[in-house]
């Protein structure tokens, strides 16, 4: 196997996640429903890519028994599926990435009741934290949402809309934790396949999306029907959702592919901090250049979220342990 350069793996990362976010905000921004096209797109682009070079062309048996693969992909699916459809519900973009990054507290709750872990004091104040910086955020989405429609029924049906969305969410985060757990258990027990994981995860679940193929179809038809713009490599128009959807696709791939390089050349620590300094730029460039709607209050509480989140990872002391051990001794008097 060839050893990648940690420093490319985070400039994949942020460069991937970050664009793909730019991406996707433009596909929902003019298609809301367009989660399910966005997924299967994905899905089919990883999975060739993965029967391509992972399995040279489904000859390499798997590591993993194909039985655990189908109850990981059924729990992968749905969480992937769920994720992009919430968008469908009233919730704005920051809040999304928001709401998902309290992934930790998942892991943690289900940590304890499945895996019997125990924690340190500063991890149960983390997790604090970071649920309150949640609550603060989706507190101030659901006024937004209150006060955006006109009739007091519109309000009403609004805000009933999105709180089926952050349901949706609440599913998912706790969905993808046990996901984690499970891929956890049978790492300790076959070893570590990630890449081979990353391809059965996807090409699984494709027959999956045949129950949601009329939204789908219905979908292509209405990306046929938007603004045509030129392709200067190939100098013909294609709509311009399909550009959009293909670059998601992509910067996908590249997000993934730079999150798979890390874990096999760095520490989860690492890992784990790339990956929230990532989703905090994320939601800086969905604020600024999107110009979605953030309060003081947002802020506060996105800071917490990331303040929580880098206490559980011990980066903060790590970082300070370091700093420490690198001042210079004193002089003797």
């Amino acid at each position: 196997m060839i050893k990648m350069n940690p420093a490319f793996a985070v400039i994949l990362v942020f460069a991937g996640c970050c664009s793909n976010v730019v991406f996707l905000e433009l596909l929902v921004r003019d298609f809301p429903g367009c989660g399910n096209i966005v997924t299967f797109a994905q899905f089919a682009f990883i999975a060739l890519e993965g029967f391509i070079f992972e399995t040279n062309f489904g000859r390499k048996k798997p590591a993993i028994p194909m039985s655990n693969y189908v109850i990981m992909v059924t729990m992968f699916f749905t969480v992937s599926v769920i994720n992009n459809y919430a968008l469908n519900f009233n919730i704005a973009m920051p809040l999304h990435m928001i709401f998902r990054s309290g992934s930790l507290i998942a892991n943690m709750i289900l940590g304890i009741i499945i895996l019997k872990k125990r924690y340190t004091a500063s991890k149960y104040v983390s997790i604090i934290l970071v649920s309150v910086g949640i609550f603060i955020c989706t507190i101030m989405s659901a006024r937004q949402v209150n006060v955006e429609k006109g009739t007091e029924e519109e309000s009403v049906y609004a805000f009933m809309w999105w709180l089926l969305g952050i349901a949706m969410l609440t599913f998912a985060l706790l969905m993808s934790a046990r996901m984690g757990i499970f891929q956890e258990t049978l790492y300790k027990q076959y070893g570590k396949h990630s890449k081979e994981a990353l391809f059965y995860n996807h090409c699984l679940p494709l027959p999956g999306f045949l129950l949601l193929s009329t939204d789908i179809y219905n979908h292509c038809l209405l990306f046929n029907q938007s603004a045509p713009v030129e392709v200067p490599l190939i100098g013909q128009a294609v709509p311009v959702m399909w550009l959009y959807l293909l670059m998601n696709v992509i910067t996908q791939y590249v997000c993934i592919r730079g999150v798979f390089i890390l874990t096999t050349e760095c520490t989860s620590l690492t890992v784990t901090l790339v990956v929230t300094l990532r989703k905090f730029v994320s939601l800086i460039i969905s604020i600024l250049y999107f110009r979605n709607p953030f309060t003081a209050w947002h802020w506060v509480g996105t800071a917490v979220v990331f303040l929580g989140t880098l206490l559980y990872t011990e980066v903060l002391t790590n970082v300070w342990t370091a700093l420490r051990s690198e001042k210079p001794p004193k002089k003797a008097d």
